[in-house]
């Protein structure tokens, strides 16, 4: 493992090559229908593989400048390889790129990112400094699983597992003095405690996925006017429709928008049934 975090020889040919296979394998998990809602699939969408993607790569480049483009030009092939190789088999086709407007922000940010990021190599205070707020990311993430698992086990445990492994692969291969180890998973530690009381695992917050009813829906869709910032409405698209996380704390009641291509918007209401541990969710006439 620790060849991982420095010792690859990791020349453009390579990382190139890492690109590509990294955004056929996330597009397959994308495609096959029985993905859905696994741990498989959750690499199309979320963080915790490209966090470590990118230390790998940050790891094992020559200078802050090799660090900077290296990390850009990864996630400059592989985030839309994954779109491109949906079009054909997702009943939106091209109009699937719409969601890679959020990942190129992030593959903008791989300039500075990287660059500064090159430094956690230096095995001191300023590496820790630079690597928690990805390991607090990590850890975020992985809360989001555990809630996720608590709900619907086994759904996502991998993914859960993977997050705080993770952190602790990336401690143990990156610090080699005791005193840096135990400076970033005590603050790791102390961040998930708040993390998790924040996130509300102990307070009754639930996360269900669950069918979107909008006949003739037209072209992609958005969300909007979420009621409560407590809540968090994600869509998630089918062959010819929609599924829709809903995020949100029992007893509370949310509100939120969709709205389509030709601009005609959809609303509903839900609310989370603590004892059956189910989500009421119905359409708002307009």
């Amino acid at each position: 493992m620790k060849k991982l975090f420095g010792g690859i020889n990791l020349t453009w040919k390579k990382l190139i090559l890492f690109a590509v296979i990294a955004g056929i394998y996330t597009a397959v998990m994308a495609i096959i229908p029985f993905m859905e809602n696994t741990s498989f699939r959750d690499i199309a969408t979320y963080f915790e593989w490209w966090i470590l993607f990118g230390i790998i790569i940050i790891c094992n480049s020559k200078s802050p400048l090799d660090s900077a483009l290296k990390c850009f030009v990864f996630f400059l092939i592989s985030r839309p390889l994954i779109y491109l190789l949906q079009v054909p088999f997702s009943y939106m086709g091209w109009n699937i790129f719409s969601y890679y407007k959020y990942w190129f922000i992030w593959t903008l940010a791989c300039l500075p990112m990287g660059y500064i990021g090159y430094y956690i190599k230096k095995n001191n205070i300023l590496s820790v400094i630079i690597v928690l707020p990805m390991l607090i990311f990590l850890s975020y993430l992985g809360i989001g699983y555990l809630n996720s698992l608590l709900e619907s086990f086994p759904h996502h445990l991998l993914s859960f597992i993977f997050c705080f492994g993770s952190i602790i692969l990336i401690v143990l291969n990156l610090f080699d003095k005791l005193k840096l180890r135990l400076i970033s998973f005590g603050v790791v530690f102390v961040a998930t405690i708040l993390l998790i009381i924040k996130v509300g695992i102990l307070n009754n917050t639930f996360e269900i996925v669950t069918p979107l009813d909008i006949p003739n829906l037209e072209g992609t869709a958005f969300v909007s006017n979420i009621s409560n910032s407590k809540g968090k409405v994600e869509l998630i698209p089918l062959e010819e429709s929609y599924n829709v996380r809903l995020s949100g704390t029992k007893g509370k009641k949310y509100t939120f928008e969709v709205t389509d291509e030709s601009n005609k918007t959809y609303s509903f209401k839900y609310y989370f049934d603590g004892n059956k541990k189910t989500v009421i969710l119905k359409k708002i006439d307009n």
